[in-house]
């Protein structure tokens, strides 16, 4: 009678990696990468990807010596997201990118459009409280709820990560917003000098006070970043006007003043994002007065450098956000925070200058 042999259906990396977190279960202490090679007797190399696979997946941790150790696998984590609105083109980028990522690790996303309205996001975060998520990403704009968001959710032991916007209790994620504000301003300048001999009638900030300081400074950045290129503009020639990050209102706001300034040729434009940049193009192409005005918007948005590459468009750049990395730094920085790990209190992310002559449509 022949002998038949039992074929086993095995995925060799995969009894490899159970192999090295059966060793740190059995062993219940921290191991070196060293260790677990000798021990275990698969390749350095093989190693090495297993166990960040497992650090970035949340079954073992990684020591401040280089040592590892198995952690108690939690439970699926929930993150609760208040996105700033489903109208607004750079959320829906910041939300699409959240997806994605909390989606590569496992963690299960709940969503709730903020609307750009501060009684809903209230009532979102009071939602967040009730749902008992494992943490919540605040993106609201209303600076003045911010502590009676942030109260609610730090009452319910809840951890919070706020994006762009301080919230008390908060960590926070989002531009160095000074910095990118003020690289605005220089490149507004420096079209100023190639193209105008350094003239400048006024300085337009398009502004979101309601966004609290943080974000204002964008705009006190960009005053300065001006100001260090062409030192003599008259401080009265700086206006700050508060557009509240909308195009409808930008524009009509832009409007006013270019009908009240008919015969000024040199305007600088400064905006909070590229929704407001994009209605002083509005406005300013209505008035018939490309050739006067200089705009630079925040946020890189996919309509904006279309805008750019318009025939006698006044959008000259736009600082990038890099809104593709928001999505994996924001759940790796919650899941530090879940475990217990050192997180700085704010996390400034990448950002570049994106000029009509470099950006890509």
């Amino acid at each position: 009678m022949q002998k038949t042999t039992k074929r086993l259906y095995l995925i060799p990396v995969l009894s490899k990696a159970l192999d090295i977190l059966e060793l740190l279960q059995a062993e219940n202490q921290p191991m070196t990468l060293e260790a677990v090679h000798r021990q275990t007797r698969i390749s350095k190399t093989t190693v090495y990807r297993v166990l960040k696979t497992f650090v970035h997946r949340g079954y073992i941790a990684q020591a401040q010596d280089g040592t590892y150790r198995q952690v108690t696998r939690p439970t699926k984590m929930r993150f609760g997201f208040g996105s700033q609105s489903a109208d607004m083109p750079f959320s829906v980028e910041v939300t699409e990118s959240l997806k994605e990522a909390a989606a590569n690790v496992g963690v299960d996303l709940v969503i709730l459009d903020n609307c750009y309205d501060a009684a809903t996001a209230i009532r979102n975060a009071e939602e967040f409280v009730r749902s008992r998520v494992d943490l919540v990403i605040e993106f609201q704009v209303e600076q003045e709820v911010a502590p009676v968001i942030a109260d609610k959710i730090a009452a319910a032991k809840i951890p919070m990560i706020a994006i762009d916007i301080p919230h008390p209790h908060a960590t926070y994620f989002g531009v160095d917003n000074y910095r990118v504000g003020f690289e605005a301003g220089e490149a507004l300048a420096a079209h100023s000098v190639k193209n105008w001999g350094g003239k400048v009638d006024w300085v337009i900030g398009l502004d979101l006070p309601e966004a609290g300081q943080l974000v204002q400074s964008r705009i006190t950045g960009a005053f300065e970043g001006v100001r260090g290129t062409i030192p003599d503009i008259p401080v009265e020639c700086f206006v700050r006007i508060d557009c509240r990050g909308m195009r409808d209102k930008s524009k009509k706001l832009v409007s006013d003043f270019l009908q009240r300034h008919p015969k000024d040729r040199h305007i600088l434009i400064a905006a909070s994002n590229d929704t407001s940049a994009l209605g002083a193009v509005d406005a300013v192409r209505q008035a018939g007065r490309e050739k006067h005005v200089a705009i630079l918007g925040q946020d890189c948005i996919a309509e904006a450098v279309a805008e750019m590459h318009s025939e006698r468009s006044p959008l000259i750049g736009s600082v990038s956000h890099e809104t593709s990395s928001y999505g994996p730094s924001l759940i790796h920085l919650g899941l530090s925070l879940l475990r217990g790990q050192h997180v700085p209190p704010y996390n400034y992310v990448d950002h570049k200058m994106v000029l009509r002559d470099t950006a890509k449509v």
